[in-house]
């Protein structure tokens, strides 16, 4: 026999017990929450109802300890989404990438005003989630941080961006 749960009547659950009304018998289903399903807050927290222009959500200038690789260009392919075909290089060595604001602006609704950060020191490249609605995404995974490597894709939002360097 087959019974249908629905998610509002268990989601707040972290077990559910039920009687099988036609033989009797008891089942106790344990509810699980994978790490990359999405929560609805309610009511919002303020930082979530802002217009993403929090200063504490910005990153100061402050390159300590970053840098460009020398001899080397450190290039973001937009690969598929909306913005398919866009190139970045990056131009100093820590930057954001997200919507209008952002160091390095897409097209894509899907993605947040800030969404991610990128890294450099040298040749080692980390790419930071900055708490994104709909996550950041490395080899199909949501993380929350990631070291790049040359060739390296990671998602965020409808968009798959490719790293690579290039010699100059």
């Amino acid at each position: 026999m087959q019974h249908v749960l629905k998610d509002a009547d268990v989601g707040a659950h972290p077990k559910v017990q039920f009687r099988c009304s036609k033989c009797g018998q008891t089942t106790v289903i344990e509810i699980r929450r994978r790490m990359d399903s999405t929560m609805v807050i309610s009511p919002l927290p303020s930082f979530a109802r802002a217009d993403g222009t929090n200063p504490n959500l910005l990153v100061k200038d402050d390159y300590e300890g970053l840098s460009l690789p020398q001899g080397r260009r450190v290039l973001l392919t937009v690969t598929t989404g909306p913005s398919k075909g866009l190139v970045f290089e990056l131009t100093k060595p820590r930057v954001t990438l997200g919507r209008k604001g952002a160091d390095l602006a897409l097209d894509d609704p899907e993605v947040s005003r800030y969404h991610c950060l990128l890294e450099v020191k040298d040749t080692a490249i980390n790419l930071k989630d900055l708490e994104s609605t709909n996550g950041t995404f490395y080899d199909e995974e949501r993380t929350r941080a990631a070291y790049l490597v040359d060739g390296a894709e990671f998602r965020i939002g409808s968009s798959t961006i490719r790293m690579t360097l290039e010699l100059k």
